[in-house]
């Protein structure tokens, strides 16, 4: 049915209760070939399955097929039980990209779990949204490198200058990923008033890290170029 692409096939699938692994795979699938509108319906019905990597398999696979009717269903799938759940929820929604899920997306950043919160603060990142800039920052006080480096990429995905001042902290970082990530996170940005910070920066770096200092040199040079 997969290498026929046989949606109809595979939907049907979806029912075979006395099996969970075989609809696990058919909710798989309906992604994998993009079945389009034809499968969003059943894939949102079995989002409430008690078997969670089914439930897995159905967010993945909308996030997948992008359609927004899945929107809301996808919402509230960010408070389903399991964390594995919830990521891919959070992951989907950003693929999607509806403006609808940003204020539900800001508020799992209080997720108790830090696979969540990274997949959280990525999606904000896919959708630009301005009105995350704020809560995003107030993370880069917290002790978790990945969480912040995770959270510069996405201040530099939105672009947005207020997140200008908090950028340039982070380029004293403790770790050198988020103090790379906030280097290319400037350069996103390009607002001149990074350029003192960042040439401090690579006068100070001393040959400890080629590769931040080359994500300092190029975000000058880029920022010098527009000026």
């Amino acid at each position: 049915m997969r290498e026929s692409k046989d949606v109809t096939g595979i939907i049907s699938a979806l029912d075979v209760k006395e099996d969970k692994k075989i609809r696990e795979k058919a909710a798989y699938i309906l992604g994998d070939i993009h079945a389009g509108e034809a499968a969003v319906e059943s894939l949102i019905q079995i989002l409430g399955d008690e078997y969670w990597p089914i439930r897995k398999a159905a967010v993945l696979s909308l996030g997948r097929i992008g359609d927004r009717r899945a929107v809301e269903s996808l919402i509230n799938v960010l408070r389903d039980e399991y964390w594995h759940v919830r990521e891919t929820a959070a992951l989907a929604l950003g693929v999607i990209g509806d403006k609808r899920a940003v204020k539900p997306i800001i508020a799992a950043l209080k997720d108790g779990d830090l696979s969540v919160r990274c997949e959280v603060v990525d999606a904000l990142g896919n959708l630009g949204a301005i009105e995350a800039v704020k809560p995003l920052t107030d993370i880069l006080e917290e002790k978790d490198y990945i969480l912040r480096a995770c959270t510069v990429t996405s201040l530099g995905k939105i672009g947005d200058n207020s997140a200008v001042q908090s950028l340039v902290n982070s380029l004293k970082d403790d770790n050198y990923l988020v103090r790379v990530n906030a280097a290319n996170a400037l350069e996103i940005i390009g607002d001149e008033r990074a350029l003192p910070y960042l040439e401090e920066a690579l006068k100070n770096s001393k040959g400890e890290s080629q590769e931040f200092e080359s994500a300092l040199e190029r975000a000058i040079k880029i920022i010098q170029d527009k000026e």
